[in-house]
């Protein structure tokens, strides 16, 4: 009787590894396209199959990933940023394609939020999203980590910071919308939103925003660009926008560390009378769906969701697998609308 083909098989004949068949097979999207159809192509030829339940069954697997979401203040009940729900249907479509069922909850910080998951095997791993305070809960990373928990997150890229992580270029990102800023020829420049080790992924897009200052000699070298304090909410936004005003600060160009903050920035200054772009231009960060419609259109900085949720859950299930996985940068895109003005 003719043996069942297996991955080896596949591998042997495609010239690949065996860890690139069972990514292709997932359709990862660190595989590229050729080689996934050269691959699926030989895997019909063997008639490989892939015996799931007796996979399940040695692994002990419940082919279930759970994502946590942190539940961010928001103006609606959903307690959501609108960001990562861009990323969630990326994120489910990749679970799906990979095999797996997705549990959706929100992060919870007690002593042994984690046992809730994979401990009780509920989950193979953890998918965690969120814009929190980092170093609230860096420890309980920390504890995933020693307890060989299969987890991903989205976020900063630090070596310091524990787990594998999928990010976006915060300090392109940032340093690439100033320096348009800068074309257009503004000079005085404000950033608005958190900028220190507790919102490291605000602190990278304000870092670029400083480094572009300074390439520019708008900006000494012993010098910070000025940076007024925000959570990523409208409502802070707005406060923060109006006591900016009030203060009688010069300022012709802000940069906001999401679009969120924006778009509370964009209603204060228009209810103290100051025209978007005309007196001020002002740009956000993050594209929500949103950022074309706001009054001007927001120029913003573009993270591709699509993407990162696929690489995300590729990440994961390559842990699960026990195959190598390394952390990820994704390039971000400046994206011009009418509130930063045309050059």
């Amino acid at each position: 009787m003719k043996e069942k083909a297996t991955s080896f098989d596949i591998a042997h004949k495609a010239g690949v590894s065996q860890s690139t068949v069972s990514r292709a097979l997932r359709n990862s999207p660190l595989v590229s396209k050729e080689t996934r159809d050269k691959i699926k192509a030989i895997a019909r030829e063997l008639n490989y199959k892939v015996d799931k339940n007796a996979s399940n069954l040695r692994q002990q697997q419940s082919k279930t990933l759970a994502l946590l979401l942190f539940e961010d203040p928001t103006s609606d009940d959903s307690m959501i940023n609108p960001f990562f729900l861009s990323m969630l249907g990326s994120i489910t479509r990749a679970t799906a394609n990979a095999g797996f069922d997705l549990l959706v909850s929100f992060q919870q910080f007690s002593d042994d939020w984690h046992a809730d998951f994979e401990d009780t095997h509920k989950a193979d791993g953890i998918i965690l999203l969120g814009y929190g305070d980092f170093l609230e809960y860096q420890d309980k990373l920390q504890a995933l980590e020693e307890q060989n928990t299969h987890f991903v997150r989205w976020g900063a890229i630090n070596e310091s910071h524990p787990g594998v992580v999928i990010g976006s270029n915060n300090y392109q990102g940032g340093k690439n919308i100033t320096r348009h800023l800068i074309s257009l020829g503004h000079k005085e420049f404000v950033f608005i939103g958190g900028a220190d080790n507790n919102c490291p992924e605000f602190l990278e897009r304000f870092n670029g925003f400083n480094d572009a200052l300074k390439e520019a000699g708008l900006l000494g070298e012993n010098q910070r660009a000025k940076h007024w304090d925000a959570i990523s909410t409208e409502h802070s936004g707005y406060n923060v926008a109006k006591a900016l005003v009030e203060s009688g600060a010069k300022v012709d160009a802000i940069l906001c560390a999401s679009d969120l903050i924006a778009i509370g920035v964009l209603t204060a200054l228009k209810d103290s009378g100051i025209s978007v772009p005309g007196d001020i231009a002002v740009a956000g960060y993050d594209n929500i769906p949103l950022a074309p419609f706001t009054n001007p259109p927001l120029s913003t900085v573009k993270q591709n969701t699509k993407l990162a949720g696929e690489l995300l859950v590729d990440a994961l299930v390559g842990q699960i697998e026990g195959q190598p996985v390394e952390s990820h940068l994704i390039d971000a895109e400046v994206v011009i609308r009418h509130s930063c003005g045309a050059k």
